[in-house]
């Protein structure tokens, strides 16, 4: 399965970032591979609309299962939920955390 976490860096060590839409980029990580992909985000940062729902598709298409963010607006959401992807909003230091 694959997990996306929102971040401002390009690996697990990397900052958490709590905004999902204007999240500078995601860590994808597949739990049966352990491996890791950074997928950028960075044409979101300053959209001034629907940063929340590109952001979601980009999520999708990396084919990410579980969305790990701070906050995920509601448009966003209704994006990943049709996608069946499942959303944890949670704070912490870093990725791996």
């Amino acid at each position: 399965m694959k997990i996306a976490v929102t971040t401002t860096g390009n690996d697990l060590n990397s900052p958490f970032e709590n905004r999902f839409g204007r999240a500078p980029g995601f860590i994808i990580y597949d739990t049966e591979t352990k491996q890791f992909e950074a997928v950028e985000n960075s044409m979101n940062i300053n959209a001034t609309e629907g940063a929340g729902i590109h952001a979601a598709i980009n999520v999708i298409k990396a084919g990410a299962k579980v969305l790990v963010s701070g906050h995920c607006a509601t448009k966003a959401f209704t994006v990943l939920k049709q996608a069946a992807v499942k959303l944890f909003n949670e704070t912490a230091a870093t990725v791996s955390e």
